[in-house]
Parts: C-alpha cells; sequence; structure tokens
C-alpha cells in the first residue's frame, strides 16, 4: 500500500486550512468507498458559511479514514457549518454501518496495513514489542492541512503517544 497519501492533497488550499480526520471503525469496501466519493462530491458542493459557499475538500484514505478540510481563505467556517460537516459524518455513520467518533481506539501502520489497537491494549502492545518507537502512527488530532501533511503519519517516538507510552512503561 503507498504511503504518500499527500499526493492526494488540495495543493489550492491554504496550509492552514481546518482539517477534521475521522477513521472508520472498519475498512469500506470499494463499492462502498465509491458511495462515500459520490456523498463527499454532494456534502462539499453543498457546504455553506452563513450562506458563503466553503471552500471544502473531503476523501477517503486508506480506506478507512475520512479526511475532510476546510480552507478558510475566502470564507469561515463557523460553528454551523462545522456542525453540518459532523452531521454529515454521522449520516455516513448510519449509511455504511461504522463508527467514525470512537478515539478509544488508536491506529498503526504494522507490517504494510494498518493495524487498530483499542487504547486500553497500548500498554501491552508496547511492552510486547507488537508497536515501538519508530512504528508508524496516525495522530488522527492534527488539525490543519500542514499538520496533516506533515504530522498525521509520524513514528510513535514523534508523536504525544510516546509521552504516554513513557508513563505507562514507568508504573508498569
Amino acid at each position: 500500500m503507498e504511503l504518500d497519501f499527500t499526493e492526494h492533497s488540495p495543493a489550492d488550499f491554504s496550509p492552514l486550512s481546518r482539517t477534521w480526520v475521522y477513521p472508520s471503525s472498519r475498512i469500506l469496501s470499494m463499492a462502498e468507498a465509491f458511495d462515500l466519493s459520490d456523498q463527499i462530491k454532494a456534502f462539499t458542493q453543498s457546504w455553506k458559511s452563513h450562506g458563503q459557499p466553503v471552500k471544502g475538500f473531503a476523501n477517503l484514505f486508506f480506506g478507512q479514514f475520512l479526511v475532510i478540510m476546510a480552507d478558510e481563505t475566502l470564507s469561515t467556517v463557523s460553528g454551523c457549518s462545522t456542525d453540518q460537516s459532523v452531521h454529515f459524518v454521522q449520516q455516513m455513520e448510519t449509511l455504511f454501518g461504522v463508527r467514525f467518533f470512537d478515539r478509544q481506539l488508536l491506529d498503526f501502520w504494522i507490517k504494510e496495513k494498518v493495524e487498530r489497537i483499542p487504547l486500553p491494549q497500548l500498554s501491552p502492545a508496547w511492552q510486547h514489542g507488537f508497536i515501538g518507537p519508530d512504528t508508524l502512527f496516525f495522530n488522527h488530532l492534527v488539525s490543519t492541512k500542514k499538520e496533516w501533511e506533515e504530522k498525521w503519519l509520524v513514528p510513535v517516538k514523534d508523536s504525544w503517544l510516546m509521552k504516554r507510552l513513557a508513563t505507562t512503561t514507568q508504573t508498569s
């Protein structure tokens, strides 16, 4: 699987574009991905903030990460337009029978694929060597296009997760 996801990043968006990453509870099938693509197109074309069109982008990455961006150089994204995007994601959950809001699941790139580890299993995965400092971690807490491109997929040692692992290792 190709790891250079940034080649699909919208080149005409500001690096400060607001970005949200929603990890799906499972990989979507090819048919679902095509259907989602149609849903994304309809959403981004109709997305508005205070009646003004939002310059929006959304795409599915690695078959399971829905990434939404809003370039605020032309119009800002209000609370209501953020709510619109959240409602869109909730509709996609219902349509595809997946969860996009489970923040207790952590994603890693292991043996050429995305592996998901529930937060309570993080310490055992670390202690048994399933993940290590150089394991690539999907940091879904990025908030801008620039962060997404540079800090979404990083070694564990370069992420916020390292501090948590260091703390859990000391208390074990």
